[in-house]
């Protein structure tokens, strides 16, 4: 069973810097791509950043210039690294990972982390 566990989530003040780590285990096929999305209370989950297998990198445009997204394929590990961090980052942060296996792909989440962003 592939299980997602996500580490480094914290409080910090504004301009400050979180690592998060999202380590993926139980994996039977491939992983074509992770990244986060995250979700500030009463807001719909936005998508904020992925990474493929080749390390092709996005952004939404709130984060560019100050997430960087990475991952270690040898340890099926995505990480976001976060600088500047404004309150506005506050969210609960999720990881996924697009897997496939036999032509079939799936999404798998992560239990979330809080990040909370003081002013």
């Amino acid at each position: 069973q592939v299980q997602l566990v996500e580490s480094g989530g914290g409080l910090e003040q504004a301009g400050g810097s979180l690592r998060l780590s999202c380590a993926a285990s139980g994996i039977s096929g491939s992983i074509l791509a992770m990244g986060w999305y995250r979700q500030a209370p009463e807001n719909e989950r936005e998508w904020v950043a992925s990474i493929t297998s080749g390390e092709d990198t996005n952004y939404v445009d709130s984060v560019k210039d100050r997430f960087t997204i990475s991952r270690d394929n040898a340890k099926n590990t995505v990480y976001l690294q976060m600088h500047s961090l404004k309150p506005e980052d506050t969210a609960v942060y999720f990881c996924y990972a697009r897997i496939r296996v036999t032509g079939l792909s799936y999404n798998v989440w992560g239990q979330g982390t809080q990040v909370t962003v003081s002013s």
